[in-house]
């Protein structure tokens, strides 16, 4: 039947993706489709030709994490749960960057982001941290900047993390107080719901503790990584 033709239900099916990753395609324009009433139809041999170009042709790990988009894992937002010390490990930190400008700093962030083996489309997310940057800096007063993207597409991420980057030299990012940064957060949300609870819980810790202090001061990652673990419990214990 080759002039068979599928609404969105049928070609997700047909495609063994979750409808938002479909819409997503479609919006993206990205694959074949045609409106009719406002109904989207997908003509079943331009999506043979679209699957075996696009989706077949990715490596398994790739197209096995496609698939997963669609099943984030949900996070507990409750006041007293440590949230920080989920979404960053050990690995996910940098005691030593050597960026000197803001677009290597944001380089070398979605490099470090990449490892994660989370990040889907490294491409797009330093696209849309570039447009979040030209919007405004993300650069706050005492030398740090929550960088995040400029939107929180399910598509970008496998699931939520952070990752930390200390620069050995601080440098100019835009800070409202005008002074150099040189401790960076990469905030990578799957929805507006939990990147707005990372933002207030980080912001928390660096106003009620002394993580800052203890961060630069930190030898190495590991050291790093537990001054945010001991941050956010003292922080949840003032809740």
């Amino acid at each position: 039947m080759p002039y068979r033709t599928y609404n969105l239900t049928e070609v997700c099916n047909y495609l063994h993706l979750a409808q938002p990753d479909v819409e997503l395609l479609v919006r993206r324009q990205e694959i074949p489709f045609d409106k009719k009433g406002g109904r989207l139809i997908f003509r079943k041999k331009d999506i043979d030709a679209w699957a075996s170009q696009r989706i077949l042709s990715l490596s398994n790990k790739r197209l096995t994490a496609y698939h997963q988009v669609s099943s984030a894992k949900i996070h507990d937002l409750s006041k007293r749960h440590a949230i920080i010390a989920e979404l960053v490990k050990q690995e996910y930190i940098r005691p030593a960057l050597c960026s000197r400008t803001k677009p290597s700093l944001l380089r070398d962030m979605v490099a470090l982001a990449k490892q994660t083996s989370l990040v889907m489309s490294p491409d797009d997310l330093l696209n849309s941290l570039l447009e979040r940057e030209r919007l405004c800096s993300t650069a706050l007063p005492e030398g740090i900047a929550l960088l995040h993207p400029r939107h929180h597409e399910p598509y970008m991420f496998e699931d939520s993390f952070i990752v930390l980057g200390r620069t050995v030299h601080p440098l100019p990012f835009g800070a409202p107080d005008g002074n150099t940064t040189d401790l960076f957060f990469l905030i990578c949300c799957q929805d507006d719901r939990i990147h707005l609870h990372v933002l207030a819980r980080i912001c928390m810790m660096c106003r009620d503790t002394k993580v800052l202090q203890e961060i630069r001061a930190a030898p190495d990652a590991a050291a790093i990584f537990d001054g945010l673990v001991r941050s956010e419990n003292e922080t949840i214990k003032r809740i």
